[in-house]
C-alpha cells in the first residue's frame, strides 16, 4: 500500500514536533504538554499498542471523559491504522454494550468511573482482549508508553476507517458512522479557515471528545498548531477562569452551556477579551446577550456526524434564522421526495456529495445503499437555500424525526421502545417540544392499559433505567386513547398539535 499521497494525524504530530516542538499543544490539570512531548508520548503509545499484535483495522473502544489520552490515541491509531470507537459515556450500560457488540473491539480504554462496566464487558465478550484504565487500576495503561517510540507507521488509505461514532437510534438501535482520516482532516481545514484557527489560538475543550464537534475543534486546533485546553467535566466558573488565564480564542457549545456561562459571568469578574468565537446552537436572545456581554461572536451551524461535522456555518446574525452558508467542501442541494433538485426558496431534503461524506454505517450494507442512493448522501433533514446560499433548517423527514436535547441526537423510536417496556403503557407517541434549558425537550404522550395506573415520575425513572439520562422524557402526558389516521396508524401530527 503506497502512502505517497496520504496524510495522517501521526504525520501532523511529527511535523509539529519538528517545527514547533517547544510550543504548547495541551494544557490540562495534570500540566502542560509540548508538541515534542505529544509526539514522543504518542509514538511510545503506538509502539505499546503495536506490541499487542493487532492487525490493521482492529477496533479500540474509548469510554473516557476528556483527557490528553484522547490525543495520544488519535495519533497512535493513525500510525497503526486502527479504528477508534468513540463511545458516549452518558449512554446506559445496555446501550454501551450494544455498541461494543456491534464493533467487536479488541481493546477497551476507559476512565476509573467506567472501569467496572468495562471489566464486565471484557468478561462478556471473548473478542475483547484488553481493558486499560487511564486513571486507575486495571491493566496498566501507563505501561503501554514504557518502551521505545514507534519507528515506522503502518500504511493506510485515505478512506480507511479511523473513527466510529454511533449516532441516534433511528430504528431502535444506534448506527456506527465510520469516518476516515481524510474526512476529519478536510473537515478541520475548512473550520480552521472559517474560524481563523492558527498556531496562535487556544481552544477550550468543553464539548466531549467522543462527539464529532469535539473531535473537529480539538483535532482542528491541534492540526493548526494551536493549544488545546482540556476540561474533564464542564464547570461554568472554571471554564471562565480558563478562558481568562489561558487566553482562550474559541470553544464549542450546546444548550445550556452558554446560559450557564452567562449566569456565572454576571456573578463574577472575568476578562474574556481573548475570546473571539463561540460556535454552537442557541436561541437568538441568548446568542445576542453573549455577544453584547463578551464582545465575541457567536457562530451558527448545521452538520451531522455523517458529514464529518459542519457543512454550513456563519456568524449567527449574518443571516437571521439561518444555519449558515454552505461550506467550500460540500456540494449541497435541496431535493423533493423523488430526488429532483428544488429551486431556491423551496423546502426539501438536504443531500450532499463531497469529501466530507462519511464512509458509511458500520455493518449497515442495506442502510448505506438507501442513504447513498443516487450517488448522494441523504441526510433525512429538511432545509431551504435562499438566494445568497444560506441554509435554513426546516426540521426532519418523517422517517428521521429527531429530537436534539442539549445538542445530542435522540430518535423518538428509541424512547418509545423504552416507554413501551413499562407494563402499564399501552401506546405512546414521543416528539420534541421547546425547552427553555436544553433548547428542545422530549415529550411522551401515553395511553395506559385498562385498570393500570402510572405517574409521570415513575415512567421517567423507569425510562432512565433503560436509556441514557438525556434520552428519557422530561415531559409526560397521559390520555385515554391516542388518535389515529384513516390507515389505523397513530396520528403523530395531530398529537403534536393537540398536546404541544
Amino acid at each position: 500500500m503506497n502512502s505517497l499521497h496520504n496524510l495522517t494525524f501521526f504525520d501532523i504530530y511529527e511535523k509539529h514536533a519538528l517545527y514547533r516542538g517547544g510550543s504548547q499543544a495541551i494544557h490540562w490539570d495534570g500540566g502542560n504538554i509540548s508538541y515534542s512531548d505529544l509526539f514522543l508520548q504518542t509514538a511510545k503509545l503506538a509502539a505499546g499498542l503495536a506490541g499487542l499484535n493487532l492487525p490493521p483495522g482492529s477496533r479500540v473502544a474509548v469510554l473516557c471523559k476528556n483527557h490528553p489520552a484522547f490525543f495520544h490515541l488519535f495519533g497512535a491509531a493513525s500510525a497503526l491504522n486502527l479504528v477508534l470507537v468513540l463511545i458516549n459515556r452518558r449512554l446506559s450500560e445496555e446501550e454501551i454494550s450494544y455498541i461494543v457488540e456491534d464493533t467487536t473491539p479488541a481493546i477497551i480504554i476507559c476512565d476509573q468511573e467506567k472501569a467496572a462496566h468495562a471489566e464486565t464487558l471484557k468478561e462478556s465478550f471473548s473478542f475483547l482482549q484488553y481493558c486499560y484504565v487511564i486513571d486507575g487500576s486495571g491493566d496498566d495503561f501507563v505501561d503501554l508508553y514504557g518502551g521505545s517510540p514507534l519507528e515506522s507507521s503502518v500504511p493506510c488509505r485515505p478512506s480507511d476507517p479511523f473513527i466510529i461514532i454511533h449516532t441516534a437510534a433511528m430504528l431502535g438501535k444506534p448506527r456506527g458512522a465510520v469516518l476516515s482520516q481524510e474526512n476529519i482532516i478536510l473537515a478541520n481545514l475548512q473550520i480552521n479557515s472559517a474560524y481563523g484557527i492558527d498556531d496562535s489560538k487556544g481552544y477550550l475543550n468543553i464539548l466531549p471528545l467522543f462527539h464529532i464537534m469535539g473531535v473537529n475543534l480539538g483535532l482542528g486546533t491541534l492540526q493548526a498548531g494551536g493549544k488545546n485546553v482540556i476540561m474533564e467535566k464542564f464547570d461554568p466558573q472554571k471554564a471562565l477562569q480558563l478562558i481568562e488565564r489561558e487566553k482562550i480564542s474559541l470553544f464549542g457549545s450546546f444548550p445550556p452551556i452558554v446560559a450557564n456561562l452567562l449566569e456565572a459571568f454576571e456573578k463574577g469578574d472575568f476578562d474574556l477579551s481573548s475570546l473571539e468565537i463561540v460556535a454552537g446552537l442557541e436561541m437568538p436572545d441568548t446568542a445576542k446577550k453573549w455577544e453584547e456581554l463578551t464582545g465575541s461572536k457567536f457562530w451558527t451551524m448545521y452538520g451531522q456526524t455523517e458529514t464529518s461535522g459542519l457543512i454550513t456555518f456563519s456568524e449567527y446574525f449574518a443571516r437571521s434564522g439561518s444555519a449558515g452558508a454552505v461550506s467550500p467542501l460540500a456540494n449541497l442541494k435541496i431535493v423533493d421526495d423523488v430526488d429532483n433538485a428544488l429551486p431556491e426558496g423551496q423546502t426539501g431534503e438536504i443531500v450532499l456529495r463531497g469529501p466530507l461524506v462519511f464512509q458509511g454505517y458500520w455493518n449497515g450494507k442495506e442502510l448505506n445503499e438507501y442513504t447513498f442512493r443516487g450517488g448522494w448522501h441523504h441526510t433525512g433533514d429538511l432545509g431551504m437555500i435562499d438566494s445568497e446560499g444560506f441554509l435554513f433548517f426546516k426540521g426532519r423527514k418523517a422517517e428521521k424525526e429527531l429530537i436534539k436535547p442539549g445538542g445530542e441526537n435522540v430518535f423518538p423510536a428509541e424512547v418509545e421502545k423504552a416507554v413501551l417496556g413499562h407494563p402499564a403503557v399501552q401506546e405512546v407517541c414521543v416528539f420534541g417540544v421547546p425547552d427553555p434549558k436544553f433548547g428542545e425537550g422530549i415529550k411522551a404522550v401515553c395511553s395506559l392499559h385498562s385498570g393500570r395506573t402510572l405517574t409521570k415520575e415513575e415512567l421517567i425513572s423507569f425510562c432512565g433505567s433503560l436509556i441514557a439520562g438525556y434520552k428519557k422524557p422530561r415531559y409526560v402526558e397521559f390520555i385515554d386513547e391516542l388518535p389515529r389516521r384513516e390507515d389505523g396508524a397513530i396520528d403523530r401530527e395531530k398529537i403534536k398539535l393537540d398536546y404541544p
